[in-house]
């Protein structure tokens, strides 16, 4: 109840123009209650072989049997508007829902759409981790704050994602993103680390100079995170063969660290200056 519906009516091919005229008549007498005039769509998802007669350059006649292609631009175009006109709904289904060959093109919107968002949501909270870490002199601190950040971060990616998590079940997944970012990144966090630890042995001298540094790795950090989260999630909560190791990996190889850095840099020097 309350959800988006079409009617879609297949091998409308067959049919004449009177005769869809009067079928949707029909169809609209019946359902009148329940669906309205525009929730009825024609489509020829496969069409009926259609004989022709061609003529060869000698002029003889040949008949020919020739397919029809497929006519699936209305429910597209209507397909289109239910996703403008009720995103909210639809923002909670699957991706997979819309697999197979004539929902490809919808697939891939929804998750395009999904994608744009995740984008948001994930500079939002790479800001917000960079700031808080750069503010921070303490280094537990600087590392609750990171966690805190990227669970939360997590949860808003699946919602989003429509595959909603749990904090639990956001921390599990932080958790195993970063177990491989260690491996992979050791020498990054290492310079982290550090820089936590001047900061407390400078008893916060040192901030304004380690600060704007570690809150940019901080927030490289957490663009890494949630590109990771953010592949597990389009892939249905799932790493897929390649695993969490090699899909990191490649989420690693496949970023220019210095302008995420320099990017970094600048939005943590904008927030700041804005406050």
């Amino acid at each position: 109840q309350g959800r988006p519906l079409l009617l879609v009516l297949n091998k409308i091919d067959r049919y004449s123009a009177t005769e869809r005229e009067q079928l949707r008549d029909a169809l609209q007498t019946h359902l009148a209650t329940s669906l309205g005039a525009d929730r009825i769509v024609f489509a020829a998802a496969q069409p009926a072989p259609q004989w022709v007669i061609r003529v060869d350059e000698e002029g003889n006649e040949i008949e020919q049997q020739r397919q029809g292609l497929p006519d699936v631009d209305q429910l597209k175009a209507r397909l289109w508007q239910v996703l403008e006109q009720e995103g909210k709904t639809l923002a909670a289904l699957n991706a997979s829902m819309f697999a197979g060959n004539l929902s490809d093109q919808v697939a891939a919107r929804v998750l395009s759409a999904r994608r744009s968002l995740g984008d948001r949501v994930i500079r939002t909270w790479c800001v917000a981790k960079g700031v808080a870490v750069a503010l921070n002199p303490v280094p537990i601190a600087d590392l609750v704050a990171a966690a805190v950040v990227d669970v939360s971060m997590v949860v808003h990616l699946s919602r989003a994602y429509g595959l909603p998590l749990s904090r639990n079940e956001a921390g599990g997944l932080v958790k195993t993103i970063g177990a491989q970012m260690l491996l992979l990144m050791g020498t990054v966090w290492a310079v982290h680390l550090a820089a936590s630890a001047l900061k407390l042995g400078t008893a916060g001298v040192s901030a304004m100079v380690t600060g704007g540094a570690q809150g940019a790795v901080a927030y490289y950090s957490t663009y890494v995170v949630g590109r990771a989260a953010e592949r597990y999630l389009a892939n249905g909560k799932s790493w897929g063969d390649a695993g969490p190791k090699l899909t990191v990996r490649e989420i690693l190889d496949s970023l220019d660290r210095d302008s995420i850095i320099d990017q970094a840099k600048a939005d943590i020097r904008a927030r700041l200056g804005a406050g």
